[in-house]
């Protein structure tokens, strides 16, 4: 694979490569990530590895393709049909486990908190239910903490994770069964510590896990389980199960299915066929159900009644029979639901511009600092928050006179629904027949709040609603960050819902709009703030109406959704983008701007190639791996007899060296470290058993080793090393042989040859090394041992390793002279890592991997261009 491959290494906090001994333009140093010319400046990463989406078409797989026919296609299809229901049912559970201890959880410490506000509001002891209040909150949000700590991937929602890695993107740790225990038990504690998360936004990570790791039959953390379970051993598979437990997980949060499919295509996947579409359909179907069966059962005690769809539902949207001038929405309404989408959009950008501040702020003063500061960074959140929530409810509350309505439900709701609204009624610090409006949406589960701004007849104070919104908003913000396990869809929903229902309160009272319905305005507010932050439209459309269960608002929800997403896209990214550029992750969006079309894949490339031979021994194998940190390398052959008739006619190769000079350095020393003796093996120990050997061998080493192996007729590469080292004398064309392209090899292969010692003597012919099956070669997945633990004593550095057929010989590649969106559209839709630049007659010129597509990058080689015009 391409890369830095100089005698200087640096590693720093964000970034680990290997650079030459040479000056550097700040240009390229900003490209290669070792320096930052502005301080607020976050470039990507390239300690981030990609997946291997692509199929290795090499003899093994080969062999398998064999041995396959249609009955054993429709068995792996039906198996893999078992899988994704499996996925979806356990994500449901999932689900059904989360829902059932946050409301265990939330009603315990409300039952209590309750009752001695009450109590404490005759005798004037309120701060000591403060300190109760304080007691529940501060331990949950400590327990969610420790558990972020234990595995730091399971804070936040987990979504910009998910999107990187359906996007190809491997980030550690994001799919194992440790991070889904850490995830579902801290976003227990953490709702019902009282912060301004949901536990909605998790459930998309926890079924992506369950996704990845179900149908793997085995775990890291579960060494001593271990299954026969031979199919889906690919990240090509994997991904497909990410995207269906992913859709699982948004179908059980909002009981939306089809919202749940159009998420995982629009927001996550950035590879989807028609094939998936289905499975993740059933999928998100079963995921659905499940939770549906089993809570329907819980609650209601009535199995197969399936009346609780998710783990948020709106309720029925409909006018009071009482009302005849109310009307749900109006087309004269519309031009308010514009304009509500305006301000959501800009609202959504204050709290994201907001938010990445506070972020920035995290990185450099929080993280940097022992873990400790980050669990008392979360309590200090939790305290001013749990501080503010009962201040506000005691002091800046008003007492509202209860409707007829409002207390006997209208009957046209749904019964659960009605129930809920009138149960959260709060009488906090009010007389007789009056209720606390702010404590009403304050001390309340969220979906209760959220279900009050949506139903309740009884009205709000514009005052309140206002106050509670800029509360709510300030709190949210801080709080999507800190180390808990923490969703952003359930407070947008109600930050935005209180905003909504606060327009319709000032034009139902100061303009004197009669037939608006105020749970109308509250919806289209709440999905014009959610809009505004995530800045998602088609699956955000589909989720708010299969929660509310009216078709009838799709128009003014989509009009709204589009509005805001426009309006917010003007200043900045959506919360998710956000967070994955401050993470640093090669993120490639979905296509390049129309300039990047300036460029080449000759522009891109890395020209810096580290390669090895179709035939290569052993001592130079571990040399290579242990000395770069690529993931796959091309295998070639070097032109030599006509490398002078060659350089004169091919302008590429010229190109090439004008574009990096450097690179001739590189080779030239690659070349003479591979022809040093035994002494230069990177192994003491290796060294040591050795050295007993070269005294025998030194008149050997001496001798044409290219001449020994062109007499070899069983040798299909007959150039397999060097005949001379480089020398200083050599002209720039000497240096830089021309490389005949035959394959690719991925590092996780080689290595994976030499655990097994699949190598032959120079005494031997290669048909004499052992053959390992595709099964063999997967049986590692998806952790394969590293070279820096491979035990040299057992390997002989003479023997000799044939890595043609494991290597790819197929493998997609572009010419030096493709457009960049060519290239760019070529590597996203393929799920490609590496892209190989090869010219007309078959060399190898350069290599384009996921960091030399990054927008940053071509931006930065685009301001190259201009330069050199």
């Amino acid at each position: 694979m391409a890369g830095c491959r100089g005698s200087l290494c640096c590693c720093c906090r964000w970034c680990c490569c290997c650079g030459e001994r040479e000056t550097r333009t700040p240009e390229e140093l900003t490209i290669l990530g070792e320096t930052q010319e502005e301080e607020d400046e976050i470039l990507p990463r390239k300690d981030y590895e990609s997946l291997d989406y692509d199929r290795c078409i090499n003899d093994p797989y080969l062999e398998v393709l064999e041995t396959m026919d249609n009955k054993k296609g429709r068995r792996y299809e039906v198996v893999k049909w078992m899988v994704v229901f499996a996925i979806g049912v356990c994500t449901g559970l999932v689900g059904l486990f989360v829902d059932f201890f946050v409301r265990l959880f939330t009603q315990l410490k409300f039952g209590v908190v309750q009752s001695s506000v009450e109590e404490c509001s005759q005798k004037g002891c309120l701060a000591l239910s403060l300190l109760e209040l304080l007691g529940f909150n501060l331990t949950f949000v400590f327990l969610a903490s420790l558990l972020v700590l234990i595995e730091p991937v399971a804070a936040g929602s987990g979504i910009p994770e998910v999107k990187c890695y359906l996007n190809g993107v491997k980030v550690p740790g994001i799919v194992r069964l440790r991070t889904l225990l850490c995830k579902v038990l801290g976003v227990l504690f953490s709702v019902a510590g009282g912060l301004f998360v949901g536990k909605e936004g998790p459930m998309i990570h926890s079924g992506s896990v369950v996704g990845a790791g179900l149908p793997q039959f085995q775990s890291i953390s579960l060494r001593k389980i271990q299954f026969n379970f031979p199919y889906f051993r690919s990240d090509r598979d994997k991904r497909d199960f990410v995207s269906a437990g992913a859709a699982a997980g948004v179908a059980a949060a909002f009981g939306a299915p089809i919202g749940g499919t159009l998420f995982s295509l629009e927001e996550g996947s950035s590879f989807w066929n028609q094939g998936l579409t289905w499975k993740v359909l059933f999928c998100s179907m079963s995921a659905t159900f499940t939770l549906n069966f089993f809570r329907s059962g819980i609650q209601f005690g009535s199995w197969g009644s399936f009346q609780l769809p998710g783990l948020l539902n709106f309720g029925e949207f409909k006018c009071s029979d009482s009302d005849k001038k109310c009307h749900l929405w109006t087309a004269m309404d519309l031009g308010f639901f514009v304009v509500m989408g305006v301000i959501g959009g800009l609202l959504g950008a204050t709290f994201n511009c907001l938010n990445k501040r506070l972020a920035k702020y995290r990185m450099r003063n929080v993280h940097p600092k022992p873990k400790l500061v980050r669990v008392l960074e979360s309590l200090l959140v939790s305290l001013v928050t749990t501080v503010v929530v009962f201040v506000a409810s005691m002091v800046l509350g008003e007492c509202r006179q209860m409707s007829s309505s409002s207390q006997i439900g209208n009957d046209s709701f749904q019964l659960q629904v009605t129930e809920d609204v009138n149960s959260s009624i709060k009488t906090f610090f009010c007389p007789n027949d009056t209720y606390n409006d702010m404590a009403t949406l304050f001390f309340n589960p969220q979906e209760s709040a959220i279900l009050q701004l949506f139903h309740q007849d009884g009205t709000f104070s514009p005052v309140t609603l206002a106050l509670f919104f800029i509360l709510y908003f300030l709190l949210a913000c801080w709080t999507y960050g800190v180390s808990v396990p923490s969703g952003l869809f359930v407070p947008s929903l109600l930050c935005g819902a209180a905003f909504g229902r606060l327009v319709a309160n000032v034009l139902k009272s100061y303009i004197g709009l009669g037939h608006i319905y105020s749970g109308t305005f509250a919806l289209i507010g709440a999905a014009a703030f959610l809009g505004g932050v995530v800045r998602m439209t088609i699956s955000l459309t589909v989720i708010l109406i299969e929660s509310t269960n009216e078709i009838t608002y799709g128009l003014p929800i989509m009009v709204t959704l589009m509005v805001a997403k426009w309006t917010g896209d003007f200043f900045n990214k959506g919360i998710y983008d956000i967070h994955v550029g401050l993470r640093g992750v090669p993120l490639l969006e979905w296509e390049t701007e129309v300039e990047m079309d300036k460029l080449r894949a000759s522009d891109i490339m890395e020209p810096n190639l580290t390669y090895v031979y179709p035939h290569t021994r052993i001592q130079s194998l571990v040399s290579i791996l242990r000395t770069t940190v690529h993931h796959a390398f091309p295998v070639v052959t070097e032109n030599r007899g006509n490398e002078k008739e060659f350089m004169k006619g091919n302008q590429l190769i010229s190109n090439n060296i004008k574009f990096k000079k450097s690179s001739i350095l590189t080779r030239a020393g690659e070349q003479r470290k591979r022809s040093q003796s035994m002494k230069s093996y990177p192994s003491s120990e290796l060294r040591n058993m050795c050295d007993e050997h070269i005294a025998s061998e030194e008149q050997a080493e001496k001798e044409d080793l290219l001449q020994q192996m062109l007499e070899r007729r069983y040798t299909p590469y007959p150039n397999l090393y060097p005949d001379q080292s480089p020398s200083e004398d050599w002209t720039m064309e000497e240096r830089f042989r021309p490389l005949t392209f035959h394959g690719l090899i991925l590092r996780s292969q080689l290595v994976t040859l030499l655990v097994r010692g699949v190598c032959y003597s120079e005494s031997q012919s290669s048909a004499s090394q052992p053959r390992l099956s595709y099964a063999e070669m997967a049986e590692d997945y998806p952790r394969y041992p590293d070279i820096h633990d491979l035990d040299l004593t057992l390997l002989n550095p003479r023997m000799i390793v044939d890595v043609t057929p494991y290597m790819n010989p197929s493998p997609f590649t572009v010419s030096p002279n493709t457009h960049v969106s060519q290239v760019f559209n070529l590597f996203r839709t393929m799920g490609l890592r590496h892209l190989p630049v090869v010219n007309a007659v078959g060399e190898i010129v350069g290599i384009v991997t996921r960091h030399n597509l990054t927008s940053e990058f071509l931006q930065a080689r685009l301001r190259q261009h201009y330069q050199t015009i």
